[in-house]
């Protein structure tokens, strides 16, 4: 009786944690900002040796967890040249500087209450030499001007992020998206939002492929929203 062999083929999956993730993703940069997303890891790296801004664990899957997290949000809104946008609590500098990279001609300002937080990531904007950040150690509700979007990690609950930036939104929009906030979330949301008729959520895994996305997501509340 002739015997037969099985020879099973598994489809190896080879997930990149270093910056090719990025490229992988966002296809158009320039040499410039490829330039600065590289420069990144090295960056953070030093610093988190002096000031833990970014946690033990994660240091080492940062363009997973921070950066193309971050670069989430570009899925749902393109900035416009010279918008204007807010990042609060933006700790070591998420999602503020992955979003400025990215849009070189948006105005980026990211602030935060914790001042060695804000020292770590205004190293890191000198030593990429981005033109189009500034960072403040402040609290937002002590923060002037108006902008045209506000960007955040999940600082709070909503209905409090909400109520810390009241009165940050420019009235007028530049986009066709409405002004607001674009908040990086995740898990069940439903009970956190039920008092926002229109609100809208993206999942971020329709636009990333790997298993750390399955439950992130953005929110988008506009300016004018109903709660």
């Amino acid at each position: 009786m002739t015997g037969f062999k099985y020879i099973i083929f598994a489809e190896i999956k080879i997930i990149h944690m270093d910056v090719s993730l990025v490229f992988e993703y966002f296809t158009m940069l320039s040499a410039q900002q490829q330039a600065h997303f590289k420069k990144l890891e090295a960056v953070y790296q030093d610093w988190n040796k002096k000031i833990n801004v970014v946690s033990r664990k994660d240091i080492d899957e940062l363009y997973l967890r921070h950066v193309l997290h971050s670069l989430g949000i570009s899925k749902v809104q393109r900035f416009n040249e010279g918008a204007q946008i807010l990042d609060v609590g933006t700790g070591g500098g998420f999602p503020g500087i992955p979003l400025a990279i990215l849009h070189p001609n948006t105005q980026f300002t990211l602030v935060d209450a914790i001042g060695k937080k804000i020292k770590v990531v205004q190293e890191v904007i000198d030593q990429l030499g981005l033109e189009n950040v500034t960072a403040q150690h402040t609290r937002v509700e002590d923060l002037p001007g108006r902008f045209d979007f506000i960007v955040s990690r999940a600082v709070a609950a909503m209905p409090t992020f909400v109520h810390w930036t009241k009165g940050k939104l420019k009235k007028e929009s530049a986009h066709e998206r409405q002004n607001g906030i674009l908040y990086l979330k995740g898990g069940d949301l439903t009970e956190e939002l039920k008092d926002y008729r229109n609100v809208q959520v993206f999942d971020l895994a329709q636009y990333f492929h790997e298993p750390f996305f399955e439950t992130k997501k953005v929110v988008y509340l506009p300016q004018k929203f109903k709660g």
